[in-house]
Parts: C-alpha cells; sequence; structure tokens
C-alpha cells in the first residue's frame, strides 16, 4: 500500500496546483543541471536527499530522483513515509528521520541535496540547525529554495502579501483562514541574503539565482561544506 502524502497545497488534484507543478519541475531540471555542471558526480559517489515526499502524482515530486542517473548511491530522507520510492526507484534507500537531526555520520555521503525543504523546518535557528546538519553529513551541499522576493508566493498562491514584514504577513493569511502556513514552524521564506547568513563566514557559500519571466524565483547555496574540528583535551 502506497503511503499516503501530505497535502500541503490544499488540493494536489487540483488544475492549478498542477500547471504549479510542471512550472516547478521545469526549475528544477535546470537547477539539477547546475548540481551537475558545478559537482560532476560520477558512479561511486553517495548522495542523501533531505525532505522527499511520498507523492507520486505531482509532476516535480522528488525531481532529484527523476533526473540523477545513479539511483543506488541516492539515501533518501523525510519525517513521512516515503519507502514508497524503493519501489519507484529501484536501488535507492530510503531512511525516515524525525526532523530534529540526521541519523549518518560525519561525512557519511558525497553530497548531500536538499529542494524547497528549509523554508519548513521553522524559526531562523532551526534553519542554521538544518544547515548544520547537512555540511555534517556530507562534504558537499545543494540547498534550494523558493525565493521570498518572487511576485507570487508559491505555497499559498498569493501575490506580494508575503513582502510585508512577516509579523504582518503572518497575520494577514491568518484573517484569510491560512493558518497552516501562518505558523512560523511551517513557512519561514527565505531571501538571498537571508540564505547566506544562516552558513558561518568560513564557508565558501556561492548563491545562484534562478529566474522565471525575470525575477529570482528560487535561489540556490552550494559549496562544500565545513564541520568543526576535534576538540583537544
Amino acid at each position: 500500500m502506497k503511503p499516503e502524502a501530505i497535502d500541503y497545497f490544499g488540493g494536489l488534484g487540483s488544475p492549478i496546483v498542477r500547471a504549479k507543478a510542471r512550472v516547478s519541475l521545469w526549475a528544477r531540471r535546470r537547477m539539477y543541471s547546475l548540481f551537475e555542471r558545478e559537482f560532476r558526480p560520477g558512479p561511486e559517489d553517495t548522495v542523501i536527499d533531505v525532505g522527499v515526499t511520498p507523492d507520486e502524482t505531482l509532476a516535480d515530486s522528488n525531481a532529484f530522483e527523476r533526473f540523477y542517473p545513479h539511483p543506488d548511491r541516492i539515501t533518501a530522507t523525510s519525517f513521512e513515509d516515503a519507502s514508497n520510492l524503493e519501489r519507484v526507484f529501484p536501488g535507492l534507500r530510503f531512511v525516515r528521520t524525525s526532523g530534529a537531526g540526521l541519523p549518518f555520520d560525519d561525512g557519511s555521503f558525497t553530497f548531500a541535496y536538499s529542494s524547497a525543504v528549509l523554508e519548513h523546518v521553522g524559526d531562523e535557528e532551526a534553519q542554521r540547525a538544518f544547515v548544520r546538519e547537512i555540511m555534517r553529513v556530507a562534504d558537499a551541499f545543494f540547498i534550494a529554495v523558493p525565493n521570498r522576493w518572487f511576485p507570487i508566493e508559491v505555497h499559498t498562491v498569493l501575490p506580494l502579501l508575503h513582502w510585508l514584514p512577516k509579523r504582518w504577513h503572518r497575520a494577514a493569511l491568518r484573517r484569510l483562514g491560512r493558518d497552516f502556513w501562518a505558523r512560523e514552524e511551517n513557512l519561514n521564506l527565505l531571501g538571498p541574503r537571508a540564505l547566506r547568513r544562516l552558513f558561518p563566514d568560513e564557508v565558501g557559500v556561492r548563491i545562484h539565482r534562478h529566474r522565471l519571466l525575470g525575477f529570482t524565483s528560487n535561489i540556490v547555496a552550494y559549496g562544500r561544506s565545513v564541520r568543526p574540528g576535534p576538540t583537544g583535551g
């Protein structure tokens, strides 16, 4: 039996959600091309994809797994039960996580890939902790998020409202009956500067801006991980 995906968009079968997914797939394909170009992964490299979904219906669901040519080198994680991906992508290994951390040793993977997850982990400190875990378990990272300063907010499909100060934005969402998205633990949008601030100064982060209709729709932070060295006794 296939696990049920959480319906974050209030209608996985709606025409608007499906159209948005097709546009998102195009964007994710281009961002995946950036990953390939910058890191040149090979058949011996291992990848952890942090934040997969059990959904098999939307065009952009688990786009990385669709594109990556070596599914047997992927470990996919989520707090949802996405064990069905082991059937959909033969060779892939799924590990369910609590969201509090990643149950892997330091440097377990060559690359960590995460798309459209960081904006859902909570406040700034929770986002910093997420970034630290990504860098702890992998030698290089590739983290993509929707850009706060794109005119349409992709989760609510509301224009411009998310450009307000975050406190005002959340108050407006509550008045519109969007209580789920009004909670910081469910949606905490990032722009390029806010994304860069989540990394320690010593990490050589590169920021890529993916454009749609002349606007930056997605931003990607990528680079080589820096992990704290052992402390002397």
